[in-house]
């Protein structure tokens, strides 16, 4: 049995691992690299395997690092199936769809005004190619063993971080190979806790906070001061956010906050169809979070729902205090960057970044103090006050992945490190090297190891 690392390794996007047992190959995530124009690139180039040739995928959960190559995939010639939990199959539904709508938008955005370096643009997979993309996916329920290819067995279990994701356990023969995808936080207010895991032989665990615990302060506090402090300026709170997750998220802060007058009633607007239709599936998994059904219509009702482009565009003429939540959380594209383009530039805003910002993003840039930022070809400079809130992330922090990790009533044969970028993966690989004594190393990129 052989493992190989397609993505994920040195940097938190791409997610890919190719599982070989026997005859059978299984492709555990299909994710998108984003963030560094070299990363991004690995978009564009081939796997280097046959892809027709991948008999199933099994996913860790929808976020686009993890299911947005699948439209590449199935273009290419995969035609087997996709297994995901039942929520996370309805979430990547929402997201691939928006995804390639919103490459073919930015596609010809960039033909007609003629700043893209290649002509024509093109996007990496269209809304059509989504669609087809969609048909191979299979639910899977947690805590059932299902034998998805001849003599691979897959167990699902609850990760946390957002609506349906699980970690991987997959049974060949005597060994058991864990993939834990992103882990979610134990005291989460709206997910519930990763579950643990009692024994792997083989385990891949995250690190994207693998060097780093995050604030104790509650995340609230530190929302309603940054919005009270924008107020006294008489600006506009703009949250880039991940549409899955992070903005029901907020959305749920925002709303306890005004129930306890911590800040006042001022309009909060969520400028993300997809959020919105994101968020109507809290609804209906709701034994998969710990919100009420009362808490979760009470959160949506006291948002703005925007679905529109002219509502969307509306929204950069506002001259009064307001909350706009907008995809995408890194700023790597959508209808944030129209808002980026209208806000920044007023140093009475806020640019409040509510999560973790891969090396190269936009976000990332902003948050390290760039002056300018470069959008649709134009230079727009950063006058607006910048924040940033960790305190709000879904994943689990250096002290949380060690928690979780003890869970193991006995040690892994050999753990990988994986999704993180250089210093954090590293980080979390001495720590559980010293503090648990388990044998682990980091993973590179395109290694293949022997099981």
């Amino acid at each position: 049995m052989q493992l190989t690392f397609l993505g994920a390794t040195g940097t938190v996007t791409g997610s890919k691992y190719l599982l070989q047992h026997n005859s059978t190959q299984v492709l555990v995530d299909c994710g998108l690299f984003q963030g560094y124009k070299q990363l991004r690139l690995r978009n564009w180039q081939s796997l280097p395997i046959p892809v027709d040739e991948i008999d199933a995928v099994v996913l860790t959960h929808a976020h686009l690092d993890h299911s947005g190559y699948l439209p590449v995939l199935v273009r290419n010639g995969f035609r087997g199936p996709i297994y995901a939990t039942a929520a996370t199959c309805e979430l990547v539904r929402i997201l691939l769809l928006d995804s390639g709508r919103l490459q073919e938008e930015e596609a010809d955005y960039a033909n007609r005004r003629g700043y893209s370096k290649h002509h024509p643009a093109q996007a990496l997979y269209t809304e059509e190619e989504a669609k087809r993309a969609l048909a191979h996916l299979r639910p899977l329920e947690l805590h059932h063993s299902v034998e998805i290819v001849d003599g691979l067995q897959v167990y699902l279990r609850s990760a946390g971080h957002i609506l349906g994701a699980a970690t991987v356990e997959i049974n060949a023969g005597d060994q058991t190979i864990v993939f834990s995808g992103d882990l979610g936080r134990p005291n989460d207010p709206i997910m519930r806790a990763p579950e643990l895991i009692e024994n792997a032989d083989i385990l891949l665990v995250e690190s994207t906070y693998g060097d780093r615990q995050h604030p104790k302060e509650a995340p609230e506090t530190y929302l309603a001061n940054v919005i009270n402090q924008t107020l006294l300026r008489h600006g506009i709170t703009l949250v880039p956010s991940f549409a899955v997750g992070r903005a029901q998220l907020l959305m749920y802060y925002l709303y306890a906050l005004k129930r306890e007058h911590r800040i006042p009633d001022i309009p909060v607007y969520l400028n993300s169809p997809m959020a919105s239709d994101t968020t109507a599936l809290y609804q209906r998994f709701h034994q998969e979070h710990r919100l009420s059904a009362e808490e979760c219509a009470a959160m949506c009702r006291s948002t703005h729902i925007i679905r529109t482009v002219d509502e969307s565009k509306h929204l950069d003429q506002l001259r009064d205090p307001a909350v706009i939540i907008a995809a995408s959380g890194m700023a790597t594209g959508g209808r944030v960057l129209h808002h980026l383009k209208a806000l920044a530039p007023n140093p009475r805003n806020t640019l409040l970044f509510s999560g973790f910002q891969a090396g190269g993003t936009r976000g990332a840039d902003i948050i390290a103090g760039v002056r300018t930022i470069r959008m649709h070809g134009e230079d727009v400079p950063i006058r607006a006050q910048v924040s940033a809130m960790e305190s709000l992330s879904a994943h689990a922090d250096a002290d949380e992945i060690m928690q979780w990790l003890r869970g193991f009533k006995r040690p892994p044969r050999h753990t990988f490190v994986v999704h993180g970028e250089p210093h954090a993966a590293d980080t979390l690989r001495r720590r559980i090297s010293l503090e648990l004594g388990w044998s682990v190393s980091v993973s590179e990129h395109l290694e293949t190891v022997e099981l």
